[in-house]
């Protein structure tokens, strides 16, 4: 996977070692069990969808074995993507501080 690059809401995938597909829903999440460690994406189980918060998933890039289908990517998602990148170095920043 390419760290420099997220993939867009609505992707697809299948994480290592999983049977279940994913959709990516979300960016930049942390999960109460792991305390202040940051998550690449948040996703809900494919296809059922988003069925309550307990049962989103945070998982990071290294994750992902396959992608099975790639979300709408445009220039808006292009902006968004700049600013997620900015948003993520400093959320870093202010947990290791």
């Amino acid at each position: 996977m390419n760290k420099e690059k997220y993939l867009p809401i609505g992707t697809v995938v299948l994480l290592k070692d999983a049977q279940k597909r994913v959709m990516i829903i979300g960016f930049a999440a942390k999960s109460i069990e792991t305390g202040d460690k940051i998550f690449d994406y948040i996703g809900c189980l494919y296809p059922e969808g988003l069925i309550s918060a307990d049962r989103n998933l945070v998982f990071d890039h290294e994750q992902i074995d396959k992608i099975f289908y790639m979300g709408y990517s445009d220039d808006e998602w292009k902006e968004t993507e700049i600013k997620l990148k900015g948003l993520v170095e400093e959320m870093s920043y202010n947990t290791e501080n």
